[in-house]
């Protein structure tokens, strides 16, 4: 599974990326609101710091307005994926954009027709928010792996990227279920990392060559 980052904060993802494990990264327009200076220069130097896709979303909610902001974003860099809300309009210029060779992600996805629909009209990306379903006390990850289970009956190109991921089980059972890229904030990422036991493990290997080192001094 690919992991992403969903930030649009340069000094993270180049911090992150440097590890080797991630594949890519997703922003959206609260993301970039919350960086200062111009959000295409953001796009762009992310779009040079990260190997692989980098989304951008369109804000406009007509068919026109869409097709206009996403060559716009497109234009940036060659690994610009573009963000489309669910909606007919969205599926709409999501089938538009494919045949003019344009990656899309389609975003905003809850169910799994919805799902359906944007695999059928030729996404890139599908982002069910796994998450913020189980905000409203409906299963995320069962839907995902209701997604999963159609787009491998039904041999549909579209990738599976589970959004709004709030912890590392998130990632597990994403992962778990054939997902193919979870997309997740840094602080996420980070609790990748951790385990109290791999925390405990190394303090005691601290401590006891610290008695190694103090036995050499002896002799």
């Amino acid at each position: 599974m690919k992991i992403f980052l969903d930030t649009a904060n340069l000094g993270e993802i180049r911090s992150c990326v440097e590890l080797g494990v991630v594949d890519g990264v997703t922003t959206n327009p609260s993301l970039l609101a919350r960086e200062t200076g111009s959000w295409r220069q953001t796009l762009q130097a992310i779009c040079e710091a990260v190997p692989g896709p980098v989304s951008a979303e369109v804000v406009a909610e007509e068919f026109a307005g869409m097709i206009r902001e996403a060559h716009d974003l497109a234009s940036i860099a060659p690994n610009i994926v573009v963000k489309i809300a669910m909606s007919r309009e969205g599926v709409r210029v999501i089938h538009a954009l494919s045949k003019e060779g344009i990656r899309t992600n389609a975003t905003l996805v809850f169910s799994p027709s919805q799902a359906l629909l944007v695999a059928k009209a030729g996404a890139g990306y599908v982002s069910p928010f796994i998450g913020r379903i189980d905000d409203v006390s409906n299963d995320g990850l069962e839907v995902l792996r209701q997604i999963i289970e159609i787009y491998d009956m039904q041999d549909f190109d579209t990738e599976i990227l589970a959004a709004s991921i709030r912890h590392p089980m998130h990632v597990v059972e994403a992962a778990r279920a054939g997902a193919h890229v979870a997309t997740m904030p840094v602080a996420v990422f980070d609790a990748l990392f951790r385990h109290p036991l791999t925390e405990k493990g190394i303090q005691l290997f601290l401590d006891d060559w610290k008695k190694v080192e103090a036995r050499g001094r002896e002799d």
